[in-house]
């Protein structure tokens, strides 16, 4: 694994890669308070397959740079950042796209708005959130202003590994300690006072003034011209209400479910997903 920087819309980009050169690229997206090196058994085994697997931390998690005072995180800057980084790692071909929850979401509005860019596309837990009513618009801009004023006067609590470590384990129970261990590491930065504290910007705690809208998503998605392959974790995943009439927008997709996988799929059955994953890119 190496890790380097490049240059997203305005904001610096960390990006972990595996495997060789020339090999066929995959990119690997991920979702909210994640990071790209918590891919490190997905992207083992697709190494192992013959890929190439480049992974960015999107801007404000990770080692990517945070929006300076007086920003906030939008998609759009999200979608502008990998198309920057596609336009570096692979100028003149499509990719293989693959995006988990959030970073799902981010995946089918590159897949939309750059089509040809695209190759193939796996949505792992990732065909949006819940639709947000438009009638509660002017209350969630209130609470935005409010919850982003709570937050810059807020220090950055920081924590003993042990701490960090217990806090991730209330989400994540029933993975061994060790692979929690490992994720935390992953997950967290060291501070000069020798604690730690989660790789994120506090910002995204705060809620977004702009709710997702399934329509203007469904805009993008039926753009798709990518195989695709959304990837479920089973009944403990995360499944929207109206998840099959969102994937049938997405021209000629297929699903499969990994049982008893949950939401976090890459940390809990990561050989299994690889598997999937090497497989539908192996169609190519």
């Amino acid at each position: 694994m190496i890790r380097r920087r490049m240059q997203g819309h305005g904001l610096g980009l960390s990006v972990v890669e595996w495997g060789s050169e020339g090999a066929p690229l995959v990119v690997l997206l991920h979702g909210f308070q994640d990071a790209a090196e918590s891919f490190d058994d997905v992207a083992g085994t697709l190494v192992q397959r013959g890929f190439r697997v480049v992974a960015p931390d999107l801007r404000g998690f990770g080692d990517s740079d945070r929006v300076p005072p007086g920003g906030y995180y939008y998609f759009p800057d999200y979608v502008f950042d990998v198309a920057e980084i596609l336009d570096v790692i692979s100028p003149g071909a499509p990719v293989r796209l693959v995006g988990h929850s959030m970073g799902g979401t981010v995946a089918t509005l590159v897949a939309g708005t750059f089509p040809d860019r695209i190759a193939a596309l796996a949505l792992i837990e990732g065909v949006g959130p819940p639709s947000v009513p438009g009638d509660f618009a002017v209350e969630r801009m209130a609470a935005w202003i409010e919850g982003v004023r709570k937050q810059r006067g807020r220090p950055e609590k920081s924590l003993s590994m042990e701490e960090a470590v217990s806090r991730l384990r209330i989400s994540h129970p029933n993975l061994p300690v060790s692979t929690v261990a490992r994720r935390t590491a992953q997950l967290t930065r060291l501070g000069d006072d020798g604690r730690y504290v989660w790789a994120f910007d506090p910002l995204h705690r705060t809620r977004s003034p702009l709710e997702f809208q399934v329509e203007r998503w469904r805009t993008f998605a039926r753009r798709i011209t990518a195989r695709t392959l959304c990837i479920g974790g089973g009944p403990t995943g995360f499944h929207p209400d109206d998840e099959a009439e969102r994937i049938a927008v997405i021209p000629g997709a297929r699903s499969v479910e990994i049982d008893g996988a949950g939401h976090m799929i890459h940390w809990t059955a990561p050989a299994t997903l690889a598997s999937t994953l090497a497989d539908f890119f192996g169609q190519d």
